[in-house]
């Protein structure tokens, strides 16, 4: 029985060899010893279910857009929240603000009307003169030489006045014994005499009038704020030598632009804080120019202190001038205001545009004059309103 599986095993291994038609053989007897191995096949992939995959992926995104689409209904369909306020009759006051500067009811730049050499400048910037003080004083020497050039030529021409004078009383004394012609030539060297006299002496007074001039005094009592030259500067009428300013009475220097220079008038109350101080103090307008500046669009105005103040020139000073004040009137915020003449007023949850007339003016709040009642509830903002849209009221 062992043999005849041998033998059916050498049988099958040589049937083997042969079907592999191999050239070689000396490989004959290797290949009936070497072991049997199995056949390799290749073993076909499960199929993959694709298809139902990109199913259910399809029906997610549809579940998703479905999802989006009603969210985005329902988000559009929520009003829009807003803050409304009560239109109310109060008190109101219509101001406008404006800044402003220091200065001196009387400033004097100090000129020298002559050029010359700055000698002597015997003040300081501080000092308090008094009207008529020496502020300064030019080198007069050539002057003063023209001043004794015209005394002497004026002794000269008395003298010769004084001799036309004596021979003309000889004429006159001797009668007829002198020609007319005499006579006549000698009232005429008087009378020449006389003007020459006249001519010679207004010379004399206009270079001592010069020479007045190279010596600068102070045109009115004050205070010296700034020095301009110093000794020894050659100086002319161009160049300002001091500022001279009465620091007594000050009062506030600024510009109102020319959109609202038809509403200040002098007189008008004004609020003023000074820099660096917390309180305020009470003035009034005392000064409005008759003429916009064309180049900045100003128009200048002076505000004076209903009680003394002591201030440095130039210190920055806050102003509210009160241009207007009413017992009754309805304000709205500027940013309710749509487009300058109309406002958003909640009615039955709807934004409700409504025309309105205001008084334009800087300020946050505006005077409503024609549009709006009292009570009736007004959008603070109306960026993003649009009319007849649904709202709802942000209650605090």
């Amino acid at each position: 029985m062992r043999n005849d599986v041998r033998e059916g095993s050498s049988l099958a291994s040589a049937n083997t060899i042969e079907t592999q038609d191999n050239p070689r053989a000396g490989t004959e007897n290797e290949a009936a010893s070497a072991p049997r191995v199995p056949a390799l096949r290749p073993v076909a992939p499960a199929p993959v279910k694709r298809r139902r995959r990109w199913l259910w992926g399809g029906a997610g995104l549809l579940v998703l857009a479905v999802g989006g689409l009603v969210w985005s209904q329902v988000w559009m369909a929520r009003p829009t929240l807003v803050s409304v306020e009560i239109a109310t009759l109060a008190p109101v006051t219509r101001v406008l603000a404006v800044n402003g500067r220091i200065a001196a009811v009387r400033s004097v730049d100090v000129r020298s009307v002559v050029s010359g050499t700055l000698a002597q400048l015997p003040v300081a910037e501080g000092d308090m003169v008094e009207a008529d003080q020496i502020l300064a004083q030019l080198d007069a020497g050539a002057q003063t030489a023209a001043v004794r050039q015209a005394m002497a030529t004026l002794d000269a021409a008395h003298v010769t006045q004084q001799q036309a004078s004596e021979a003309y009383d000889r004429a006159v004394v001797l009668g007829d014994n002198v020609p007319r012609t005499v006579l006549e030539a000698d009232a005429f060297a008087l009378r020449s005499a006389a003007q020459e006299v006249a001519r010679l002496t207004a010379l004399l007074d206009q270079a001592q009038i010069v020479l007045g001039t190279y010596t600068i005094r102070a045109p009115v009592a004050g205070t010296v704020l700034e020095l301009d030259a110093e000794a020894g500067q050659i100086v002319g009428p161009s160049a300002r030598l001091l500022t001279l300013a009465d620091l007594t009475e000050l009062v506030v220097e600024a510009d109102v632009d020319e959109a609202y220079a038809r509403q200040i008038a002098v007189d008008l109350s004004a609020i003023v804080q000074l820099a660096g101080e917390s309180t305020t103090r009470e003035g009034h307008v005392s000064f409005v120019s008759n003429r916009v500046d064309e180049a900045t669009g100003g128009l200048a105005i002076k505000i004076a202190f209903d009680s003394p103040v002591s201030a440095p020139i130039g210190l920055t000073v806050a102003t509210n001038i009160i241009v207007e004040q009413r017992e009754a009137a309805l304000t709205v915020p500027r940013t309710a205001l749509l487009n300058g003449d109309g406002v958003f007023v909640v009615s039955d949850d709807v934004a409700e545009l409504r025309p309105v007339t205001v008084v334009d003016w800087p300020a946050a709040r505006l005077i409503v004059t024609g549009g709006l009642e009292a009570g009736e509830a007004v959008i603070v903002d109306a960026t993003g309103i649009a009319d007849g849209q649904t709202v709802a009221v942000d209650q605090p």
